[in-house]
């Protein structure tokens, strides 16, 4: 396992994470985000496509043939599909938060009616004991506000020596948005992401088994800042944190923001880091008696 950066120490465990917790993503500030951005989703969403088919790829060195599958926070249906097309025989649940998401996938043709989408939330799957084989979720574990409940969930659900496949961001995560923001104010303006060992340690304390993680780095560049922030705003990713700023932003303080994010400017372009870290965790075999 690699050592990136751990994430910031004075933030709580996620075990210890109160709902209310001012840095955590508010629910319904996620749903609203989603909702508005899944019309315009697949136009803008290059990293996240890039990321889905390099965790699909890993399906590669299983053996597993999965009965039942469970994509979360499936969004527009990405990896629902590629899933539905390696494993024909397979039940597929694409599931999200946001129904808005759930019925753009819906247009992507009518093998999508042959799925059975679910609109819920990862901290509540209203799904059965021990009933999944695959869990498989790409870039959504980022927007829970209790990352211990989800892999709780994700554990009761999954048939002994099931899989659970996944991919979130690292804290290393728009590290140059967030310290241009932090040149202006104290204020929450970047979502939190959570480090590697931590998700492990979660993903232990659920009950699941040998996990394996990695991280990979992307940057996407762009030639202004605004350009940046409308391409996070068009994927719904930008800033839900229960302490984000509320109301407009003055001109003083965008143009301190500005000129702190040229700092990092090189060959013309404004870079935006994106840390990913690639898990895969099994459910323990039954126990023998």
């Amino acid at each position: 396992m690699t050592s990136p950066k751990r994430v910031d120490p004075s933030l709580p465990r996620l075990d210890d994470r109160p709902e209310s917790h001012p840095e955590l993503p508010e629910r319904s500030a996620v749903r609203r985000s989603f909702d508005r951005a899944a019309a315009e989703y697949d136009e803008h969403a290059v990293l996240q496509r890039e990321v889905c088919d390099r965790l699909l790829e890993r399906l590669d060195y299983t053996t597993i043939e999965p009965q039942v599958i469970l994509d979360l926070a499936s969004g527009t249906g990405q990896g629902a599909g590629a899933l539905f097309e390696r494993y024909r025989k397979a039940r597929v649940l694409p599931m999200d938060l946001s129904e808005a998401m759930l019925k753009q996938a819906r247009r992507r043709g009518g093998w999508f009616r042959r799925l059975h989408p679910v609109g819920a939330d990862m901290t509540a799957l209203p799904i059965a004991d021990h009933s999944v084989d695959l869990v498989f979720s790409s870039l959504g574990l980022q927007w829970v506000d209790d990352l211990d409940r989800v892999f709780r969930e994700v554990r009761r659900v999954l048939k002994p020596q099931g899989l659970f496949l996944f991919t979130t961001f690292g804290p290393d995560t728009l590290k140059e948005l967030r310290a241009a923001w932090s040149a202006v104010d104290e204020k929450s303006h970047v979502n939190v992401f959570t480090d590697m060992h931590n998700i492990g340690d979660g993903l232990v304390r659920a009950g699941l088994a040998e996990p394996v993680m990695d991280v990979e780095h992307f940057t996407l560049t762009y030639e202004t800042t605004t350009e940046l922030m409308r391409d996070i705003k068009r994927i719904g990713a930008h800033n839900v944190t229960g302490n984000r700023p509320r109301g407009l932003m003055g001109r003083k303080k965008m143009a301190r923001f500005q000129a702190a994010y040229e700092d990092y400017r090189h060959d013309g372009r404004l870079p935006a880091t994106y840390e990913v870290v690639y898990g895969t965790v099994w459910a323990p075999a039954l126990k023998k008696t």
